[in-house]
């Protein structure tokens, strides 16, 4: 790993602070989209109609979009700063030759991006391209973040780090490499086993996917219905989906039973243990594939139709196809978790929308950043289950890489959301301050390359896609 100092000017100096002064502009950049979004959508633009500076309107009215037409002419002083300083730090620094040019090309769109601007403001928006502000700054955001995942590459990374076939679960409990499942014995008592069984069956449901998969679809109702939401739709809809979920784990646990007992992580579930035999587990994933079709068949048959869909897929394709036979299981099985943002609006207005999709992309772009955390953390366990992880395929080092490639993704489909509703500053502040962080995480992921890092990471990823959720439903139903 090659994490030594190089050479910079000052006061940049180390290699670890030049990565920090891209992801500070890279962040510039993506908050400077998002104010611009929030000026479009507000149509702040028509308060100020002059170039640089904005003169003061005779209405009183518009002082609100004054303000923000003022916070986005300051943002882009200061973003064009940094943009700069990451542009010659590039030039006279020790970087690769892709990342010097594409942040030399960054600076150059920049400009011509500022120029764009004063042209739209002084002539109006029928002077130009329509979007071609929005994507001149889509295009130096996508740059940036490709300068800093590949120059963290070269700064962390190493040219062969795959993860090589590990011994045997026993034999790495023997030696004290992995941790010991924790199998409970049977107890005596009737009670007391029934206890441990109905807990073994709630298990098998895989609860700790639940409130996040229930967010995305009540962001996706929420998006639909806004303040006139009702309980009655809320419950169905996210009762229905909880047993969707259910069923979907419980045929996950069936299908990798075997599997299962080769990883430390999962050697302890029910049905790697016995506790629950298969057929009983098969009836138990089909009685709540049932009940959640029924509950969704209240609402609408699309709801329905989907909330099958997602079950077939979680339990069929993702686990039986992508999961063990590709490296790409990760990113196509984002759809699985992407499908309740389409449950949730379908079950407002019977038909699929384009705030909908969106949404869905963003948990489907979301996905690999997230997951790949938890494939370095286990990526010895997910060797000994013969799973192809991007770690244990390509590597950590192309893993980490990767997981600032769908971080800057997430970030772009977060900007589209807004462009496509009208969400406001409450979700433009947490999506800025909470992808802030996210991607901190996984920079720092990349220098300290420790499990507590991926740990780190993974855990900044939820709460990134949480906060955005909360901060949609609070945006669509409160404001």
């Amino acid at each position: 790993m090659a994490t030594e100092s190089s050479s910079f000017p000052r006061p940049i100096d180390t290699r670890q602070r030049f990565s920090a002064l891209l992801a500070a502009t890279a962040l510039g950049v993506y908050l400077l989209l998002i104010i611009g979004a929030t000026t479009s959508l507000t149509n702040a633009a028509s308060a100020c109609s002059t170039w640089p500076t904005c003169h003061a309107p005779a209405d009183p009215l518009n002082q609100t979009e004054l303000a923000i037409a003022w916070g986005h002419r300051l943002a882009a002083v200061v973003v064009g700063a940094l943009v700069a300083a990451t542009a010659v730090a590039a030039v006279f620094g020790d970087v690769s030759r892709r990342v010097r040019w594409i942040l030399v090309v960054a600076a150059a769109l920049y400009i011509v991006q500022v120029g764009v601007g004063a042209l739209t403001a002084t002539v109006g928006p029928a002077a130009i391209v329509p979007g071609l502000h929005l994507t001149l700054g889509l295009v130096i955001f996508t740059a940036i973040v490709l300068a800093l995942a590949w120059d963290l590459e070269l700064a962390t990374g190493e040219a062969d780090d795959t993860i090589e076939t590990p011994e045997p679960l026993e034999q790495a409990v023997a030696s004290g490499e992995a941790s010991a499942p924790d199998v409970r014995p049977l107890p005596d008592g009737r009670l007391a086993r029934a206890r441990l069984t109905a807990f073994a069956y709630f298990k098998m449901m895989k609860p700790r996917l639940m409130w996040l998969l229930c967010l995305v679809a009540a962001a996706g109702m929420a998006l639909a219905a806004g303040p006139n939401l009702t309980i009655s739709l809320i419950v169905a809809t996210l009762g229905g989906g909880v047993l969707a979920i259910g069923a979907s784990g419980t045929f996950n646990h069936v299908l990798e039973r075997d599997v299962d007992q080769r990883m430390s992580r999962t050697a302890d579930r029910p049905l790697a243990t016995e506790l629950i035999p298969v057929r009983n587990a098969m009836a138990f994933g089909l009685l709540l594939t049932a009940a959640s079709l029924g509950v969704f068949l209240t609402i609408n048959p699309l709801a329905a139709a989907l909330g099958l869909a997602a079950i077939i897929f979680y339990s069929v394709v993702y686990t039986l196809v992508l999961k063990p036979n590709t490296v790409q299981n990760t990113v196509i099985g984002g759809a699985a978790g992407a499908l309740p943002a389409l449950i949730g609006w379908a079950a407002v207005t019977n038909e699929i929308g384009w705030p909908a999709l969106a949404l869905a992309g963003v948990i489907f772009l979301w996905t690999p950043a997230h997951f790949y955390n938890l494939a370095l953390a286990y990526k010895d366990d997910y060797a000994r289950g013969g799973f192809p992880m991007m770690p244990v395929v390509r590597g950590e080092t192309e893993t980490r890489k990767h997981i600032v490639y769908y971080i800057g993704a997430t970030l772009v489909s977060t900007i589209a959301l807004a462009w496509i509703t009208d969400l406001g500053v409450i979700y433009a502040a947490t999506v800025a301050i909470f992808g802030g962080i996210f991607l901190w995480a996984a920079i720092r992921l990349h220098f300290e390359q420790t499990e507590a890092a991926a740990f780190r990471s993974f855990h900044a990823s939820n709460a990134f896609l949480g906060a955005v959720l909360v901060a949609v439903l609070v945006d669509a139903l409160v404001i």
